[in-house]
């Protein structure tokens, strides 16, 4: 027979029992999290899946298992963030569109770039903002797949709407503008250059920069797409004005 416990054994058994289970690691999001830090870092094709798996803190084989190759764990991010698209779009679908009001483009742009801003600013979009910025400029497969499937909709509607509000530019000049905004908002995710080139005075992290970015990129587009000037009347000579002035 096995020795009966003592009543400091029993009252230790029954304060542990008493305890709270440790939560249990959620290994796909320990990999998903682990990739998006690594490929943000050090770029998709400068990373191995034993990298990935031994920043996760899981074997090897179990990325695999959750996401079979490389380049279905490089989609998967972007799986998991696709909420972050459907938010800006919903921002955009509350804009009204007037094309004759000065509010409608800002309120446009401000669709466009904040809520990436917002997800830069944070602890747990941080990374996923990087990575979007860095990696998704490269001419690769992998970039390009997750191009078309998850922003190229976005750029589609976004350029949707910026025809609306300048009726008077081709949808070409309305793409190219576009673009150019993008790069902005892209280089101003990745960039800290401004702490060095400002003397210190401003940082990369300035939330008042966001306005400072709207503002550049709405003037942008007023001053590549002009409103045509409106002719006056008075302007136009009359057949008796030109006769007059031939005679």
């Amino acid at each position: 027979m096995s020795p009966r416990p003592s009543a400091a054994q029993a009252r230790s058994a029954r304060a542990t029992s008493s305890l709270p289970e440790a939560p249990r690691i959620d290994r796909r999001q320990a990999i998903l999290l682990a990739a998006e830090r690594l490929f943000s870092r050090h770029g998709y094709h400068a990373v191995s899946l034993r990298q990935i798996a031994d920043e996760a803190g899981v074997p090897l084989a179990l990325v695999g298992y959750y996401f079979g190759p490389k380049n279905a764990l490089f989609e998967a991010i972007f799986e998991q963030w696709n909420h972050t698209i459907e938010e800006r779009l919903a921002a955009l679908a509350a804009v009204r569109i007037d094309p004759a009001s000065a509010q409608t483009l800002p309120r446009i742009i401000e669709a466009f770039i904040d809520p990436v801003l917002q997800l830069r600013a944070s602890a747990e979009g941080e990374y996923y903002a990087l990575l979007v910025a860095r990696e998704l400029s490269h001419a690769t497969d992998e970039a390009d797949r997750v191009l078309r499937r998850y922003f190229d909709p976005l750029a589609i509607a976004f350029i949707d709407a910026l025809q609306r509000a300048l009726p008077h530019a081709t949808r070409g000049q309305v793409a190219w503008g576009y673009q150019f905004a993008l790069g902005a908002l892209l280089h101003h995710l990745t960039d800290t250059r401004v702490e060095r080139l400002s003397g210190g005075e401003d940082h990369a992290a300035d939330p008042g920069a966001g306005t400072l970015l709207r503002n550049f990129i709405v003037a942008g587009l007023r001053g590549a797409l002009p409103r045509p000037r409106a002719t006056s009347s008075s302007s136009i000579p009359t057949k008796s004005k030109t006769r007059r002035q031939a005679s």
